[in-house]
């Protein structure tokens, strides 16, 4: 096995583990002492952290969330991107946080919906990409109050939007994927939006 294969694999744990680490459970746990899992959609991420702790939190959870998607995409052009041209360890340091977000081995396999996670890696790839992404997210949001549709379309862009920005095919191929990812996390989501029974991030 070549040491490049090994950093690789190296860095998809370490990856991650970051992305495994519970934050929005971690704060509510901290500050109420309760399992966030416990309470309105189940989920560790910012808007289910609003529910319970307000806006101000809903906003600190989301950018350690996008932070903590970030890190190990950083890492991995620092680390691996001197010998991966093509630019594949960035890629799997992105894969491997979000899946750690949302299937956290801290918290038996679960967590979050990897949105503020996703667009994080994704800021990392390609910062005009991303807050492309994240204004979307914010204006659709603002308009709709419903923050799973704003979280679907924005993350949804994110391929067209890399191409439109000359990325490398695989980074091409992770936006895809992670689109297609935050879609299932939110299948439920989707269904209540279809059936005009989803909740809205404010009145």
């Amino acid at each position: 096995m070549t040491l490049i294969v090994i950093k690789l694999i190296a860095l998809a744990i370490i990856s991650y583990l970051i992305g495994s680490i519970p934050t929005g459970y971690l704060i509510v746990k901290w500050l109420k002492g309760i399992d966030i899992r416990k309470t309105g959609s189940g989920s560790t991420g910012a808007t289910n952290v609003k529910r319970v702790l307000g806006t101000k939190w809903f906003f600190i959870v989301m950018l350690l969330d996008a932070l903590k998607g970030a890190v190990p995409v950083l890492l991995a052009v620092r680390w691996l991107n001197f010998y991966d041209y093509r630019g594949l360890s960035p890629v799997v340091a992105s894969l491997a946080v979000i899946i750690g977000h949302s299937k956290s081995i801290f918290l038996g396999f679960t967590g979050g919906k990897s949105v503020a996670t996703g667009v994080g890696t994704i800021l990392a790839l390609c910062w005009p990409v991303g807050l492309i992404i994240a204004a979307v997210w914010g204006i659709i949001t603002y308009t709709t109050k419903y923050v799973s549709l704003g979280s679907v379309i924005a993350i949804s862009l994110a391929p067209v939007l890399m191409n439109a920005f000359n990325q490398n095919v695989y980074y091409i191929c992770f936006a895809a994927l992670g689109a297609v990812y935050v879609i299932i996390m939110h299948k439920e989501n989707i269904k209540r939006l279809l059936q005009g029974k989803e909740n809205k991030v404010r009145k």
